[in-house]
């Protein structure tokens, strides 16, 4: 994949991914851009797309008459945008597993009908260890963040 304005598309963050219905949560990737040393995790960056629609599961409960993107949620599409950052091929044979979440943060709800812009950066690597910071943004404005660790596995 070449770097910068690269466009990735549902069929082949599935091929990245193991989520899917109703639990993949990033509908495409806008962009993805190597670190300084393509062979390392940091330094990659990551921005992705998520659509909001009514007609997700969730919105039924949470909550009748007010539906608002739960914010865990919110949290696993940083994490899957992460992912995408450590796995930009689809021969890439890797988990990407959370390990700890630091200091997530929501600022604006989530409703349907939004556009949202995901954005992770991994700011570190140690050993099969990564720091990811990660945005969501909706019409400009910073919606959620969060620092999430993750593992790397090799399948």
């Amino acid at each position: 994949m070449a770097d910068s304005s690269c466009f990735i598309d549902i069929n082949e963050i599935q091929k990245r991914l193991p989520h899917r219905f109703p639990f993949l949560l990033i509908d495409r990737v806008l962009a993805f851009t190597h670190g300084p040393d393509p062979q390392k995790y940091k330094g990659r960056k990551v921005v992705a797309r998520k659509n909001v629609t009514i007609n997700e599961p969730y919105f039924n409960g949470h909550f009748p008459g007010n539906p608002v993107m739960p914010g865990v949620l919110q949290v696993e599409a940083m994490a899957q945008a992460g992912a995408i950052a450590c796995a930009p091929e689809a021969a890439d044979q890797i988990d990407v597993l959370i390990a700890k979440i630091v200091m997530a943060k929501f600022r604006k709800q989530v409703t349907p009908g939004d556009v949202l812009e995901v954005h992770a950066e991994i700011k570190n690597e140690k050993s099969s260890i990564l720091t990811v910071d990660c945005q969501i943004f909706c019409d400009s404005l910073l919606v959620s963040e969060v620092t999430v660790m993750a593992k790397v596995m090799k399948k």
